[in-house]
């Protein structure tokens, strides 16, 4: 069994890690995942869905929202 696969590297930067405003895809349209959980957050706190933002703005709004709804870290 590879070792290298079983544990990925910890000090590996994620695109969790990377400013959402450097995201190299961040115009791109949001993911379904994105939309998806977006539209539950957005119903929770009584705002609108807006389903045509970017992968980045829909980022920035679901930590928003996350902070609104208590579903946040």
């Amino acid at each position: 069994m590879d070792k290298t696969t079983e544990h990925p590297k910890e000090d590996a930067p994620g695109n969790a890690e990377k400013p959402v405003d450097d995201w190299v895809t961040g115009e791109e349209p949001m993911t379904g995942a994105q939309a998806s959980y977006l539209q539950t957050l957005s119903e929770e706190a009584g705002e609108e869905f807006d389903p045509d933002l970017s992968k980045a703005d829909a980022s920035k709004r679901i930590d928003a929202l996350q902070g609104k709804t208590g579903r946040g870290d």
